[in-house]
């Protein structure tokens, strides 16, 4: 067991509210403009500021900016930061699962609601979700091929990855199918190298005619790792349209996007998977989730945080501590430090 001091929000959903304290401060300052106005209406302002000796500037914004700072710590104390204190290591059952997604420009096409991008993104958080005892790994891959995320079994990290998958992660588009499968052989851990446990999904609607596609599958098979293909698109192709226009090649013409099935079931005989083709109603990920449940699971180790130490009580109570400055700080000048004037060089400074 280790120790460490990892930090991290339980409930990060709350972060949300420190948008309300410079919220705060812009609506005071718009208020203060639009006061000020209505004042000039009854005079010069030197003469109205003497017929309002208590009236104090800047302790309306001493008062508002102990308010602003009160929020952010309570909305800090509200997300619940902690530490994990402790790091195990755990040795379980399971398999090792390597994800490859096509991430070209195709995948922003609409033939799939609300597009294969999306998609996709949405059938993989659903396989994540359902994990317990796996591990997982993320490669994207156009022209090029690139580790999202390595092998690992902390799920929350995974899920936040496939947020980030589009095409933007990939600068070269294309479709090279061998050189991402030739990734994510690299990607699987020392530990399951004896271990007929390790699978590597293909998800793509590319149109590829590489050998190296062949060619890593057979050294997939070579080293026991299962592929399982899940193809979008048809074979007879059809016109790419993305946010709702028809994409057109360098000679005016429309852009056909088709799936290569042959290829993808190809690369899945070779290692003993199976191909399934993307449709509307089922993307096609549980059929493989299936064939994942058939295999047999093998010794692995998993990290986790054992224990969590809570911070939330140091930042609520700075917030509290705020909340009593604020109100012991008066919006006017109290009448008996009338002859202090420790606010005086601020107000001026404010008033101009």
């Amino acid at each position: 067991m280790t120790e460490l001091n990892i930090f991290e929000f339980g409930e990060p959903e709350w972060l949300w509210l420190l948008l309300a304290a410079p919220a705060l401060l812009i609506t005071y300052a718009l208020l203060m403009m639009w006061r000020r106005r209505k004042l000039r209406r009854f005079g010069d302002e030197a003469t109205l500021r003497e017929l309002m000796p208590d009236w104090s500037a800047s302790r309306g914004w001493i008062k508002v900016s102990l308010m602003s700072a009160a929020i952010v710590f309570l909305a800090l104390a509200a997300a619940r930061p902690r530490t994990g204190s402790k790091l195990t290591s755990v040795e379980t059952q399971g398999r090792e699962v390597v994800l490859v997604v096509d991430v070209s420009n195709s995948m922003l096409a609409e033939d799939v609601e609300p597009s294969r991008m999306e998609r996709t993104r949405y059938a993989i958080s659903r396989l994540v979700e359902g994990m317990q005892e796996d591990r997982v790994g993320i490669i994207a891959f156009a022209d090029d091929a690139e580790v999202v995320l390595p092998v690992t079994g902390d799920y929350k990290m995974a899920q936040a990855k496939v947020r980030t998958l589009s095409p933007s992660l990939i600068s070269r588009q294309g479709t090279d199918i061998g050189e991402a499968l030739e990734v994510a052989l690299l990607s699987f851990t020392s530990s399951t190298q004896s271990a007929r446990s390790r699978v590597a999904i293909l998800i793509t609607d590319g149109e590829a005619h590489d050998e190296g596609a062949v060619e890593a599958a057979q050294r997939a098979a070579q080293e026991g790792v299962m592929i399982c293909a899940v193809g979008i698109g048809t074979p007879e192709g059809e016109p790419l349209k993305i946010a709702g226009q028809h994409v057109e090649d360098e000679d005016g013409k429309l852009v056909v996007t088709k799936l290569n099935e042959p290829l993808l079931q190809q690369i899945v005989e070779t290692t003993g998977g199976i191909y399934v083709r993307s449709r509307n109603d089922n993307f096609g990920l549980n059929a493989i989730v299936e064939r994942l449940d058939s295999i047999e699971a093998s010794s692995i180790e998993l990290q986790r945080f054992e224990e969590y130490d809570e911070q939330y009580q140091w930042f609520l109570g700075v917030a509290l501590l705020l909340i009593i400055v604020e109100m012991v700080v008066l919006s006017r000048r109290n009448p008996l430090l009338r002859g202090v004037h420790m606010f005086e060089r601020e107000e001026q400074n404010i008033e101009k």
